[in-house]
Protein backbone atom coordinates (compact mmCIF):
# COMPACT_ATOMS: atom_id res chain seq x y z
CA UNK A 1 0.00 0.00 0.00
CA UNK A 2 1.14 3.56 -0.95
CA UNK A 3 1.86 5.59 2.00
CA UNK A 4 1.75 9.31 2.42
CA UNK A 5 5.74 9.36 2.83
CA UNK A 6 5.73 8.47 -0.85
CA UNK A 7 3.81 10.86 -2.24
CA UNK A 8 5.45 13.41 0.42
CA UNK A 9 8.83 12.31 -1.35
CA UNK A 10 10.92 14.95 -2.64
CA UNK A 11 14.01 13.11 -3.53
CA UNK A 12 15.98 14.49 -6.31
CA UNK A 13 13.61 17.33 -7.25
CA UNK A 14 15.30 21.12 -6.70
CA UNK A 15 13.23 23.79 -4.68
CA UNK A 16 14.06 27.26 -5.24
CA UNK A 17 12.35 29.51 -2.33
CA UNK A 18 12.67 33.29 -2.61
CA UNK A 19 12.94 35.30 0.23
CA UNK A 20 14.45 32.30 1.91
CA UNK A 21 16.53 33.55 4.67
CA UNK A 22 13.71 34.27 7.11
CA UNK A 23 10.02 33.64 7.75
CA UNK A 24 7.86 31.78 5.28
CA UNK A 25 10.28 31.31 3.03
CA UNK A 26 12.83 29.06 5.61
CA UNK A 27 10.44 27.44 7.07
CA UNK A 28 9.34 26.52 3.72
CA UNK A 29 12.57 25.53 2.87
CA UNK A 30 13.43 23.69 6.12
CA UNK A 31 10.20 21.42 5.43
CA UNK A 32 11.30 20.75 1.87
CA UNK A 33 14.26 19.63 2.59
CA UNK A 34 13.36 17.13 5.32
CA UNK A 35 10.76 15.50 2.68
CA UNK A 36 14.70 15.27 0.47
CA UNK A 37 14.74 17.79 -1.59
CA UNK A 38 17.44 20.27 -1.97
CA UNK A 39 16.65 23.71 -0.89
CA UNK A 40 17.62 26.44 -2.61
CA UNK A 41 17.70 29.60 -0.95
CA UNK A 42 17.14 32.60 -2.61
CA UNK A 43 17.50 36.10 -0.95
CA UNK A 44 19.18 39.61 -0.39
CA UNK A 45 20.29 38.86 2.29
CA UNK A 46 23.63 37.39 1.82
CA UNK A 47 24.52 36.99 5.59
CA UNK A 48 21.34 35.50 6.72
CA UNK A 49 20.91 33.37 3.60
CA UNK A 50 23.96 31.55 3.97
CA UNK A 51 23.52 30.88 7.53
CA UNK A 52 20.01 29.53 7.17
CA UNK A 53 21.38 27.17 3.81
CA UNK A 54 24.48 25.71 6.41
CA UNK A 55 21.75 25.45 9.26
CA UNK A 56 19.70 22.91 6.98
CA UNK A 57 22.57 21.41 6.24
CA UNK A 58 23.80 20.63 9.60
CA UNK A 59 20.35 19.20 10.36
CA UNK A 60 21.43 16.78 7.42
CA UNK A 61 19.48 18.20 4.72
CA UNK A 62 20.70 19.43 1.09
CA UNK A 63 20.86 23.42 0.82
CA UNK A 64 22.64 25.92 -0.46
CA UNK A 65 22.13 30.24 -1.46
CA UNK A 66 22.32 32.32 -3.95
CA UNK A 67 21.61 36.43 -3.52
CA UNK A 68 19.80 37.56 -5.99
CA UNK A 69 17.53 40.83 -5.53
CA UNK A 70 13.92 39.20 -7.80
CA UNK A 71 13.37 42.60 -9.02
CA UNK A 72 16.50 42.39 -11.54
CA UNK A 73 15.95 40.85 -15.30
CA UNK A 74 19.50 40.08 -15.12
CA UNK A 75 19.85 38.30 -11.69
CA UNK A 76 17.14 36.47 -12.03
CA UNK A 77 18.44 34.99 -15.68
CA UNK A 78 22.24 34.52 -13.99
CA UNK A 79 20.94 32.66 -10.89
CA UNK A 80 18.25 30.47 -12.61
CA UNK A 81 21.15 29.55 -15.12
CA UNK A 82 23.29 29.03 -12.30
CA UNK A 83 21.22 26.93 -10.21
CA UNK A 84 20.04 24.76 -13.48
CA UNK A 85 24.35 24.56 -13.94
CA UNK A 86 24.90 23.46 -10.49
CA UNK A 87 22.21 20.86 -9.83
CA UNK A 88 20.46 20.02 -13.29
CA UNK A 89 17.32 21.56 -12.79
CA UNK A 90 14.70 23.18 -11.08
CA UNK A 91 11.70 20.97 -10.24
CA UNK A 92 9.55 23.07 -7.35
CA UNK A 93 9.49 26.94 -7.14
CA UNK A 94 8.09 29.01 -4.69
CA UNK A 95 7.91 32.27 -5.27
CA UNK A 96 7.65 34.16 -1.76
CA UNK A 97 9.71 37.09 -1.61
CA UNK A 98 7.58 40.07 -0.27
CA UNK A 99 7.63 43.41 1.60
CA UNK A 100 5.00 45.34 3.10
CA UNK A 101 4.31 49.29 3.17
CA UNK A 102 1.40 50.67 5.43
CA UNK A 103 0.33 53.37 3.92
CA UNK A 104 -2.81 54.74 2.30
CA UNK A 105 -2.34 55.96 -1.69
CA UNK A 106 -2.44 59.26 -0.57
CA UNK A 107 0.43 58.42 1.69
CA UNK A 108 2.20 56.14 -0.22
CA UNK A 109 5.47 57.77 -2.26
CA UNK A 110 6.02 56.51 -5.78
CA UNK A 111 9.09 55.00 -4.53
CA UNK A 112 7.27 52.69 -2.01
CA UNK A 113 4.50 51.74 -4.16
CA UNK A 114 7.14 50.85 -7.11
CA UNK A 115 9.14 48.87 -4.13
CA UNK A 116 6.07 46.38 -2.75
CA UNK A 117 4.94 46.03 -6.32
CA UNK A 118 8.58 45.09 -7.35
CA UNK A 119 9.17 42.75 -5.25
CA UNK A 120 5.79 41.41 -4.59
CA UNK A 121 4.80 40.78 -8.29
CA UNK A 122 7.42 41.73 -10.43
CA UNK A 123 9.66 39.09 -8.90
CA UNK A 124 6.94 36.56 -9.59
CA UNK A 125 6.90 37.59 -12.97
CA UNK A 126 10.37 37.70 -13.83
CA UNK A 127 12.08 34.37 -11.74
CA UNK A 128 9.31 32.55 -13.43
CA UNK A 129 10.09 33.61 -16.84
CA UNK A 130 13.53 32.34 -16.48
CA UNK A 131 12.79 28.57 -14.23
CA UNK A 132 9.88 27.59 -16.62
CA UNK A 133 11.99 26.94 -19.48
CA UNK A 134 14.55 25.10 -17.07
CA UNK A 135 11.55 23.12 -15.48
CA UNK A 136 9.74 22.27 -19.05
CA UNK A 137 13.24 20.51 -19.97
CA UNK A 138 12.73 18.19 -16.85
CA UNK A 139 9.36 17.26 -17.74
CA UNK A 140 7.28 19.84 -15.49
CA UNK A 141 7.17 20.55 -12.05
CA UNK A 142 5.32 22.83 -9.09
CA UNK A 143 5.06 26.67 -8.83
CA UNK A 144 3.53 28.26 -5.83
CA UNK A 145 3.14 31.97 -5.26
CA UNK A 146 2.80 33.48 -1.85
CA UNK A 147 -0.59 35.61 -1.95
CA UNK A 148 -2.42 37.08 0.90
CA UNK A 149 -5.74 37.36 2.27
CA UNK A 150 -5.56 40.80 1.48
CA UNK A 151 -5.31 39.84 -2.00
CA UNK A 152 -8.72 38.26 -1.83
CA UNK A 153 -9.94 41.17 -0.01
CA UNK A 154 -9.46 44.32 0.93
CA UNK A 155 -7.22 46.05 3.78
CA UNK A 156 -6.55 49.23 5.61
CA UNK A 157 -3.16 50.95 4.99
CA UNK A 158 -1.65 49.08 2.99
CA UNK A 159 -2.58 50.25 -0.50
CA UNK A 160 0.25 48.75 -2.47
CA UNK A 161 0.11 45.62 -0.82
CA UNK A 162 -3.09 44.99 -1.53
CA UNK A 163 -2.91 45.65 -5.13
CA UNK A 164 0.56 43.65 -5.73
CA UNK A 165 -1.20 40.77 -3.97
CA UNK A 166 -4.30 40.68 -5.78
CA UNK A 167 -2.26 40.88 -8.91
CA UNK A 168 -0.26 37.46 -7.57
CA UNK A 169 -3.50 35.82 -7.31
CA UNK A 170 -4.85 36.17 -10.88
CA UNK A 171 -1.45 35.76 -12.55
CA UNK A 172 -1.31 32.46 -10.92
CA UNK A 173 -4.60 31.60 -12.46
CA UNK A 174 -3.30 32.73 -15.67
CA UNK A 175 0.47 30.81 -15.39
CA UNK A 176 -1.65 27.74 -14.80
CA UNK A 177 -3.52 28.18 -17.95
CA UNK A 178 -0.36 28.94 -20.10
CA UNK A 179 2.06 26.18 -18.73
CA UNK A 180 -0.43 23.40 -17.95
CA UNK A 181 0.22 21.81 -21.22
CA UNK A 182 3.69 21.52 -20.13
CA UNK A 183 2.91 19.43 -17.17
CA UNK A 184 3.70 22.81 -14.99
CA UNK A 185 1.02 23.17 -11.91
CA UNK A 186 0.95 26.98 -10.68
CA UNK A 187 -0.90 27.54 -7.23
CA UNK A 188 -1.37 30.08 -4.74
CA UNK A 189 -1.04 29.93 -0.92
CA UNK A 190 -2.96 33.29 0.60
CA UNK A 191 -1.45 33.48 4.17
CA UNK A 192 -3.66 35.46 6.87
CA UNK A 193 -1.49 37.49 9.49
CA UNK A 194 1.86 34.80 10.26
CA UNK A 195 4.62 35.28 13.27
CA UNK A 196 7.19 36.52 10.53
CA UNK A 197 9.38 39.90 10.37
CA UNK A 198 7.49 41.20 7.80
CA UNK A 199 4.31 40.95 10.16
CA UNK A 200 6.49 42.68 13.04
CA UNK A 201 7.71 45.45 10.95
CA UNK A 202 4.33 45.99 10.35
CA UNK A 203 4.02 47.18 13.96
CA UNK A 204 7.15 49.75 13.75
CA UNK A 205 5.62 51.02 10.55
CA UNK A 206 2.48 51.81 12.23
CA UNK A 207 3.82 52.77 15.33
CA UNK A 208 2.58 50.24 17.78
CA UNK A 209 3.30 47.99 20.37
CA UNK A 210 4.41 45.03 19.30
CA UNK A 211 2.84 42.29 21.58
CA UNK A 212 -0.37 44.14 21.28
CA UNK A 213 -0.09 44.03 17.80
CA UNK A 214 0.41 40.36 17.21
CA UNK A 215 -2.37 40.24 19.84
CA UNK A 216 -4.63 42.28 17.37
CA UNK A 217 -3.68 40.28 14.29
CA UNK A 218 -4.36 37.28 16.13
CA UNK A 219 -8.44 38.42 16.85
CA UNK A 220 -11.20 37.53 14.97
CA UNK A 221 -10.05 34.50 13.69
CA UNK A 222 -11.85 31.19 14.70
CA UNK A 223 -8.70 29.67 15.10
CA UNK A 224 -7.64 32.57 17.94
CA UNK A 225 -4.25 32.73 16.84
CA UNK A 226 -1.56 33.49 14.64
CA UNK A 227 -0.25 31.84 11.80
CA UNK A 228 3.58 30.37 12.21
CA UNK A 229 5.89 30.23 9.41
CA UNK A 230 5.52 26.28 9.57
CA UNK A 231 1.16 26.41 9.12
CA UNK A 232 2.12 28.30 5.53
CA UNK A 233 5.35 25.82 4.73
CA UNK A 234 3.03 22.88 5.15
CA UNK A 235 0.81 23.86 2.63
CA UNK A 236 3.45 24.89 0.40
CA UNK A 237 4.59 21.02 0.71
CA UNK A 238 1.02 19.80 0.41
CA UNK A 239 1.23 21.86 -3.24
CA UNK A 240 4.69 20.68 -4.18
CA UNK A 241 4.11 17.13 -3.63
CA UNK A 242 2.31 14.90 -5.72
CA UNK A 243 -0.92 14.75 -2.83
CA UNK A 244 -1.88 17.71 -5.17
CA UNK A 245 -0.86 16.12 -8.94
CA UNK A 246 -4.61 17.32 -9.78
CA UNK A 247 -4.43 21.32 -8.62
CA UNK A 248 -3.50 24.00 -10.30
CA UNK A 249 -4.90 27.48 -10.78
CA UNK A 250 -6.01 27.24 -7.02
CA UNK A 251 -5.76 29.41 -4.08
CA UNK A 252 -4.99 27.80 -0.74
CA UNK A 253 -6.03 30.10 2.35
CA UNK A 254 -3.85 29.40 4.85
CA UNK A 255 -5.48 31.73 7.56
CA UNK A 256 -7.21 30.28 11.14
CA UNK A 257 -10.24 31.00 9.47
CA UNK A 258 -9.80 34.95 9.27
CA UNK A 259 -11.74 35.50 5.82
CA UNK A 260 -14.17 33.05 7.00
Amino acid sequence: MRNTQDVLNLSGKVAVVTGGASGIGLATAELLASFGAHAVLIDINETAGKEAAAGICEQGGQASFYCCNVTSAAECERTASEIESALGGIHILFNNAGVIRRKTVTELDEKDWDLVLDVSLKGVYLLSKYVIPIMEQSGGGSIINTGSGWGLKGGDRAAAYCAAKAGVVNLTRAMAIDHGIANIRVNCVSPGDTDTPLLRDEAKQLQQDEAAFLVASAGGRPLERLGTPRDIANAVLFLASDLSSWITGSVLVVDGGGIA
